[in-house]
């Protein structure tokens, strides 16, 4: 039976944070998480890290910190109210076809195309106004990155 989930799984949490070095020393030194990934997005005007912990295997959720690089950030203006959850990623494994998918179902995308997103994934985000308030992240990984 061919499986018709418009999901794979949770692809990670993404926390808003002021700094992100800071915020990488507590995720792996006092909480144990491991730091997998670092990059920052000119486009989103964010700093990131992916971390994860255990055996990193493809459907293992990861925790995103996401720091501002600039006062006009999406990010900056999230934290003036004190750090927290910024979003929650669902992974899949085709971008468009689940984007088609909610929009016939009445959900609003931010935007009209894929964007770049951490790692050269493919993203998109649904209006939380659609979503009961949260933020959703749609995430279809880079299929040449390494997990």
């Amino acid at each position: 039976m061919e499986n018709t989930d418009l999901f794979v799984c949770i692809d990670h949490v993404g926390l808003a944070v002021p700094n992100l070095d800071e915020a990488i020393e507590f995720h792996t030194n006092v909480l144990g998480w491991r730091l997998l990934h670092r990059e920052s997005n000119e486009e989103q005007g964010v700093e990131e890290a992916m971390i994860g912990t255990g055996e990193q295997l493809s459907q293992n959720a990861q925790i995103q910190l996401l720091a501002p690089l600039n006062e006009n950030s999406t990010i900056a203006s999230l934290i003036r109210n004190g750090p927290g959850m910024q979003q929650l990623a669902y992974r899949v494994s085709d971008l468009d076809k689940v984007c088609a998918t909610l929009r016939e179902r009445g959900v609003r995308l931010l935007f009209p195309e894929a964007r770049r997103g951490t790692n050269d994934s493919r993203i998109n985000f649904c209006h939380p106004k659609d979503t009961g308030g949260v933020l959703l992240e749609l995430v279809e990984p880079n299929k040449n990155a390494a997990h």
